[in-house]
């Protein structure tokens, strides 16, 4: 049917639905701008079938788009959210060979509507994180097409897991964490044979897991397993060893379910092995105190990659079998334990590590002698992100080449201080060097200058009190047109802005809160490519000089 300049597809019943469905909604961002046309096949988030013109394909979550801000010295990557809210009406019933529907991130606020569980078409439904509360309507149970639901992160989702969601054979994909559950997850669920994915629990929930009912036994096409704060899980271990039978078991997150050491001697870990596809490991969040348990993991799992145990109470040197045994981890993530600088010996001879996060533990010792203890195995030929941020982490900067395929170092919130000696290398590869809050003097070296990868330099909330045009020129080698993000807030830094376009990819410049004072000279060029330019809170006099042009000049602090 010809209509003007439009050629008519879209089935008049389901137009006057969806048009129903955009009335209820509010879309403060035009998101459904397109929704006038006559053929609803061509508006936004809609897809038909080419052969009958029936909507098959509802596709309206919320979008998210990355920016840069620059505030007090940090640099934020932050997400704007452009989404609908409203009522879902039931209208959209009309839409009976709908196969996939995803609202998902938008603000509902209401309960899920029952006549979804008419939409029998169904294969795909993602209404995550969409402020849904109330109870999970046992109508789902009806969309036996279903292969992926999830439901996650509504926070206020409540009540029981309805046992009908197990009547859903054909599930491969299920998400209900981050709600506010309570009671024992049903048994059912053992029915969902062709399940590859299972997440429960959330830091909201109170579910139980059934300690005599041996229901995920049956779940053998598993790859992903999450619990998370599954109150009662301790208390029976013989889940762990049901769950280690798991075939094609790849990702397992145990997260706050209480497990201790008390857990792990209450059953003898040669009973039993994890799968050989076990890759992720993550007992975050738990109260794991003694070594033994990478004694467990490295006895129990050969192929692991990533291994996340932060948030424990762990201290004390691991023995050296697991840092051997271990020989495919790249991901250790042991932030917000008690280890000392000394226990990083354990991890010295695991020659596939590339990421090691140690922030927030209890190291107390010389940077120098830390560094020289761990860098005396392979680990500093692989290692590429290493994160020693809050702790109380004492002395200078060494000497870092060792490293040599170092990319990101956090060395932020210790106590190092004193002048960076000349001299000092950074690794040959370096991306991000992050310094801030601590006690530093002086200025930056030379030798910074000469690594010409060097992407994000942050300085801030030291005592350095060089001159600034010194330190851009120390900073003046090949770094000059690989640095993008530059910090120096919260310094003793003196002298007048000098002209910085040599630096011809700097994006982001933080000089705030310095001793930077008299003129900025007219002609004082800045990077083609700079974005933010803060330089409050100093003691400049005169104006902003011409040669700034339409630079964007604006910083949040």
């Amino acid at each position: 049917v010809a209509f003007g300049q439009y050629h008519i597809r879209c089935l008049p019943k389901e137009r006057d639905a969806l048009l129903q469905f955009k009335a209820a909604i509010f879309d403060p961002y035009d998101m459904l701008s397109s929704w006038t046309t006559p053929d609803c096949c061509q508006w936004e988030g809609i897809r038909c079938t080419n052969l009958t013109a029936h909507v098959i394909s509802l596709h309206l979550p919320a979008r998210y788009y990355h920016y840069k801000s620059l505030s007090l010295g940090y640099y934020y990557e932050s997400l704007s959210r452009l989404y609908i809210s409203g009522e879902i009406h039931k209208s959209l019933m009309e839409l009976q060979h709908l196969q996939y529907f995803n609202l998902s991130f938008n603000s509902f606020r209401g309960t899920i509507p029952e006549f979804l569980g008419s939409l029998t078409n169904l294969r795909y439904l993602d209404l995550s994180s969409c402020y849904f509360r109330g109870q999970i309507p046992t109508q789902i149970s009806s969309l036996s097409h279903l292969k992926y639901l999830n439901l996650a992160h509504n926070y206020y989702l409540n009540g029981s897991i309805p046992r009908e969601i197990g009547n859903l054979f054909r599930l491969e994909y299920l998400d209900l964490s981050g709600n506010s559950f309570e009671g024992y997850i049903p048994s059912q669920l053992g029915n969902l044979s062709n399940l590859h994915q299972l997440y429960l629990g959330g830091y909201h929930s109170a579910l139980k897991i059934v300690t005599t009912d041996q229901w995920l036994s049956n779940l053998n096409s598993l790859t992903h397993l999450s619990f998370n704060s599954i109150s009662n899980f301790k208390s029976s271990p013989s889940w762990l060893r049901t769950i280690a039978k798991l075939p094609k078991l790849r990702e397992l997150s145990l997260i706050h379910c209480g497990l201790s050491d008390h857990f792990l001697l209450s059953f003898n870990p040669s009973n039993f092995n994890f799968s050989h596809s076990l890759s992720i490991l993550d007992l975050s969040r738990n109260s794991f105190t003694q070594p033994m348990v990478f004694q467990l993991v490295s006895n129990t799992t050969s192929n692991l990659v990533e291994l996340d145990l932060s948030w424990n109470l762990l201290k004390g040197l691991t023995s050296n079998h697991f840092g051997l045994a271990m020989n495919s981890l790249e991901l250790l993530y042991l932030s917000k334990n008690v280890f000392k600088g000394e226990d990083l010996k354990s991890f010295m001879n695991i020659c596939t590590l590339h990421s090691l996060y140690m922030d927030g533990n209890n190291m107390t010792e010389d940077l120098s002698s830390i560094l020289h203890n761990f860098s005396s195995g392979c680990v500093r030929y692989s290692l590429q992100e290493f994160s020693l941020a809050h702790n109380q982490i004492r002395g200078s900067i060494p000497d870092l080449s060792a490293f040599s395929n170092l990319n990101i170092l956090d060395l932020s919130e210790n106590q190092l201080s004193g002048k960076i000696p000349e001299g000092t290398r950074l690794p040959s590869h370096l991306e991000q060097l992050c310094i801030r809050y601590n006690s530093l003097e002086g200025g930056v070296p030379k030798s910074f200058g000469n690594t010409c990868t060097l992407e994000l330099l942050d300085l801030s909330f030291n005592k350095l009190s060089e001159d600034l045009t010194v330190i851009f020129n120390h900073l003046s080698g090949c770094s000059k047109y690989s640095l993008q993000d530059l910090s120096l807030t919260f310094n003793q830094i003196i002298g007048s802005i000098p002209d910085l376009s040599a630096f011809s990819n700097l994006k982001m410049l933080d000089l705030s809160h310095n001793q930077l004072s008299g003129k900025i000279s007219e002609g004082t060029k800045l990077p083609s490519h700079l974005q933010q330019l803060c330089i409050r809170y100093n003691s400049l006099e005169g104006g902003v000089p011409k040669s700034f042009g339409n630079t964007y000049t604006h910083c949040n602090n």
